[in-house]
């Protein structure tokens, strides 16, 4: 460490220590250094979020049973050539349009094709749906969570019982990790027809738990350091290692791997298997969502869009892979280990037992049980007295003395099962499960953080509700919208979006969250959950995801969008996206389209996963027809502001007067098709624009000054008011 000696007035020595030099930088260069590490913070922490949406619940909970469900190796297949073809493409397009314009989702599209703006609004309520049926994941983790500090693990043995009847022997007959999603968790139904009439306790406790939960989280703006938000996405990566590795040394866990890499032409012919894994391409990403948009827009991601969104993708390959080969390891364990084999395991320790005392001599099994069908074992049981038979269940191998296949246990609790039979086998069982199913939890109100902002955040800027909130810019909290706070590197440490609504309005959304979640909280709400993941969501986000396609590479104008691209954020777009945008994406999505229509309306309707108590097996259960027609009206009705947003545009505003603000569609006069000077992007394009939309009077005032560069241009390069973009001048 240097120093620096210097006299004072009374002739002593004062010693400047290296502290001092910090003085000697001019200002600007510190600044300069400051606003670079904060704009780098900001760009790491945008990205983390996109990742950590992207490798959240989708990843862990939706792939692996619709891989199970769809073949395995035939599905990944599928899955991966979606996601480059049909994935990248898109995110990159939702990326970049979040960066050139800076404003959410709803607004973005009103701002590319004016009578398009219905996009935006129909996203946001597929985002509302969506969030509805997530937020009872996190009550199934919880239930889970608090299950985990009981000893021994209650899904790794069949439960006590008190009244003793034919139907109490069905857990010997599948395995218990499946008996306890089924009756403990879920208390399913056997079909769908039995209606919402009384709702399951845990899980109901469970989802207020959640919403309550997010209301605070939002309401009291909880930080989220970047060092929490990395941890967030290590910390599974380390716990699905380290459930790989035991699972490898699992019984017959090594062989089940083959049908990962295993790819049956049949099966590829299968149109429902394109159609399962091009919905969950854009599921997974949140492609039509919002959020892409929405976030993106907020502040610079960085320079490299195409790497971005080659990361996010990636991370969600990854992830996806990782959690299903943990998945079919303990498939091929339970396999390996149902039938005579479980039976030989149960007759030994039983013998074990009696001859440690535990069980008296009258427990001892016959000596030919071995020889005979595993299906007399459970009559032997059933033929014991019945203060024997209480003790003889409950101490039972966890197996099923029913031979199962790989196939088996095809519905959306197989995650829950399987990762709760791994994790129970590690050492420090109970450790490893609180720390795994927190996880699984956090992960959960992660995701349903995201769509909540999304949502809030869209609605807040362009609806009448929130209008007189929508001036204040993420991150402030000033009564004036020229008046806002110098930003605080502390911000930086917050959620990414300061949504600044009223608590009121807060109260309105999270309540309605609530009671809109409680239907798949009643005993066929598992049932219900399929319906909408399998069907309404992928068609709706199908179509969404069209219109946006269409909006941008057709009506737009892909070259076009080109120009504005380099001319406004100095960045080329590849040849190739420009391809996949008027080529390759379009026909795929109507392709998925088609699909989607022909599967809700074929001669055979589609089928849900539904639980046989009495045989203690899986049933597959065709849709009733109404359920159909509810899939019907809600797409319609999610769908319908793409249709009614055109009506009202050409209702209330058929004078072409140019109207700058965005509470109104865009209306622009007709001008000459010309060739203009290419504009300036505003010299620093990583800050994000402070232009108010909703005080014409400022928007005025910032046009007739010379040195405003934060207004929008209103010269339009078309000859048609339908296609007017205001651009950043």
């Amino acid at each position: 460490m240097w120093s620096l000696t210097d006299t004072t007035e009374d002739g002593s020595v004062r010693k400047l220590q290296d502290t001092a030099y910090l003085t000697w930088i001019p200002k600007d260069i510190r600044a300069t250094k400051t606003q670079n590490y904060l704009i780098t913070t900001k760009k790491a922490k945008t990205i983390l979020l996109q990742l950590a949406f992207s490798i959240g619940l989708s990843s862990m909970w939706r792939f692996p049973y619709l891989c199970h469900r769809n073949g395995g190796g035939s599905f990944i297949l599928a899955y991966i050539l979606m996601l480059f073809l049909l994935g990248v493409p898109l995110m990159y397009m939702e990326i970049i349009i979040g960066q050139w314009l800076h404003v959410d989702n709803i607004k973005a599209w009103k701002l590319i094709v004016p009578w398009l703006g219905g996009v935006g609004y129909a996203s946001t309520l597929v985002c509302i749906l969506v969030s509805l049926y997530n937020s009872v994941i996190p009550s199934w983790s919880l239930f889970y969570l608090m299950k985990s500090f009981n000893y021994p693990m209650p899904w790794d043995y069949c439960p006590l019982v008190k009244d003793i009847n034919v139907t109490d022997f069905s857990c010997l007959q599948t395995i218990p990790h499946q008996y306890f999603w089924y009756h403990t968790t879920l208390q399913a139904s056997g079909h769908i027809e039995e209606g919402i009439q009384t709702l399951v306790p845990n899980l109901t406790l469970g989802i207020f738990a959640t919403w309550l939960f997010l209301f605070l989280i939002i309401i009291a703006r909880l930080k989220i350091s970047m060092l929490r938000l990395i941890f967030s996405i290590i910390l599974p990566y380390i716990l699905f290692l380290c459930l790989f590795i035991r699972g490898l040394f699992l019984e017959g866990s090594v062989a089940s791997l083959r049908r990962i890499v295993t790819i049956e032409l049949s099966t590829l012919a299968s149109m429902d298997l394109w159609r399962q894994a091009g919905g969950h391409v854009l599921y997974s990403l949140g492609l039509g969502l919002g959020p892409v948009i929405t976030f993106s827009s907020y502040e610079a991601t960085s320079d490299n869009f195409v790497k971005v969104t080659s990361f996010v993708a990636l991370g969600n390959l990854l992830t996806s892979m990782l959690t299903t080969s943990i998945i079919f390891l303990v498939l091929g364990f339970w396999a390996t280990t149902s039938g005579h084999t479980c039976v030989k395991k149960s007759v030994s320790k039983l013998t074990q037992l009696i001859a440690n005392g535990v069980l008296p001599q009258e427990a001892k099994p016959p000596e030919n049980i071995l020889l005979l069908p595993p299906l007399d074992y459970l009559n032997w049981i059933i033929q014991l007295p019945k203060h024997l038979q209480d003790q003889v269940i409950h101490l039972s191998i966890s197996c099923s003395i029913r031979v199962q296949s790989e196939k088996f246990m095809e519905g959306p609790g197989l995650a829950y099962a399987a990762f709760s039979q791994v994790v129970s086998l590690l050492p420090g069982a109970s450790f490893w499960t609180i720390i795994f199913f927190m996880n699984l939890l956090i992960t959960g109100i992660d995701t349903l953080l995201t769509l909540l902002e999304n949502i809030v955040f869209s609605l807040k800027n362009s609806t009448s509700i929130f209008k007189k909130y929508s001036w204040l810019a993420p991150g402030t909290t000033d009564s004036h919208p020229r008046q806002k706070k110098k930003k605080d590197p502390v911000l930086l440490q917050a959620l990414l979006i300061d949504l600044n609504v009223p608590a009121s309005a807060l109260v309105v959304i999270c309540l309605g969250g609530l009671l809109g979640s409680l239907i798949f909280s009643s005993h066929p709400g598992s049932y219900i959950l399929s319906l909408f993941d399998d069907h309404l969501v992928p068609l709706t986000l199908i179509i969404i995801v069209l219109f946006e396609n269409v909006a941008l590479a057709w009506i737009y104008g892909a070259n076009r969008f080109k120009e504005q691209m380099f001319s406004n954020l100095g960045s080329r777009l590849y040849p190739s996206f420009i391809f996949f945008w008027c080529y390759v994406t379009l026909p795929m999505l109507v392709a998925l389209l088609a699909i989607c229509i022909m599967s809700l309306h074929h001669k055979d309707p589609p089928y849900y996963i539904a639980w046989n108590s009495s045989t203690s097996q899986e049933v597959k259960q065709p849709y009733p027809e109404s359920a159909m027609g509810w899939i019907t009206f809600l797409s319609i009705l999610s769908l319908l502001p793409i249709l009614g947003y055109p009506l009202h545009h050409w209702w209330y505003y058929q004078d072409p007067i140019i109207d700058s603000t965005l509470e109104k569609p865009l209306s622009f006069k007709r001008t000459p098709m010309m060739a203009t000077k290419p504009l300036q992007w505003p010299k620093n394009p990583k800050t994000k624009s402070d232009f108010s939309f909703d005080d014409k009077a400022e928007e005025t005032e910032d046009r007739a000054s010379p040195n405003s560069s934060q207004g929008f241009s209103m010269s339009l390069r078309r000859d048609s008011s339908w296609f007017g973009l205001p651009r950043y001048s």
